[in-house]
Order: C-alpha cells, then sequence, then structure tokens
C-alpha cells in the first residue's frame, strides 16, 4: 500500500516542488511542469480520455523508462499515447512506497531546472 503522507513529504522537501490539489493526489510538479499527473486513457480510439483510478504517469528519461517496462512489467507499463514519451505509467497497487519516490525524486531531477538542481546538490 502506498504512503501518500511520506511519498508527498519527500517529494515536497525538493525545491520549487508543488503538490496538486487533493491531499491523497501524487501529482507534483515544479515551475508548472509535470513531475506525475494522473493517467487519462481512451476507451476507443479518439474518444474522450477518462481518469484510470490506481495508475500515475511519471516522468522519468526513455533509459530509465526501457528498464522500468522491462525489469517489471506488472508495475510499469506504456500505452500507445505514452510510447515515444518520457513517462511510465505506474500501476499504484503493486509499487512499493519507496520505489514510487525515488522513481519521482528522479523526475524531480529531469524537470527542475539544471541550476536548482545543481544548488540542491551542492547542499546536501
Amino acid at each position: 500500500m502506498i504512503d501518500h503522507p511520506k511519498i508527498r513529504r519527500a517529494i515536497l522537501a525538493l525545491p520549487e516542488a508543488e503538490a496538486g490539489e487533493s491531499e491523497d493526489s501524487l501529482s507534483f510538479s515544479v515551475r508548472g511542469k509535470g513531475l506525475s499527473w494522473p493517467y487519462l486513457a481512451r476507451a476507443t480510439p479518439k474518444g474522450p480520455r477518462q481518469l484510470v483510478p490506481g495508475v500515475l504517469a511519471v516522468r522519468c528519461r526513455m533509459e530509465k523508462k526501457e528498464l522500468l517496462l522491462e525489469a517489471a512489467p506488472e508495475t510499469f507499463f506504456e500505452d500507445d499515447h505514452y510510447r515515444g514519451y518520457p513517462a511510465v505509467l505506474v500501476r499504484l497497487d503493486v509499487v512499493e512506497t519507496d520505489e514510487l519516490s525515488a522513481l519521482l525524486q528522479d523526475a524531480w531531477r529531469v524537470v527542475a531546472p539544471k541550476s536548482l538542481v545543481k544548488r540542491f546538490d551542492a547542499g546536501a
């Protein structure tokens, strides 16, 4: 079971990280750029997108995405919309809290300005 408060604390401790509106949300951003967001899927081609509960899209480098998809397809996946896009879809009912927290921290490093990451690393 995902420990939402633990993940929120870890991500919000990163410089300029912002959380989504809901306390239960695992949506985060830095300067308006998404680290993670709810997964919306189409039931039919060109149909409206609908929220898929229990799945989160998380920004990551393509190399990391490929490794995750290969290593743990029961946890990480993609669909046609996300194919070739630097984000992976995560099944929240099977991912471990620490694994998701680390993935979100990596997402922060991808999205945050390089100067912000550098200042953070210098102070860590």
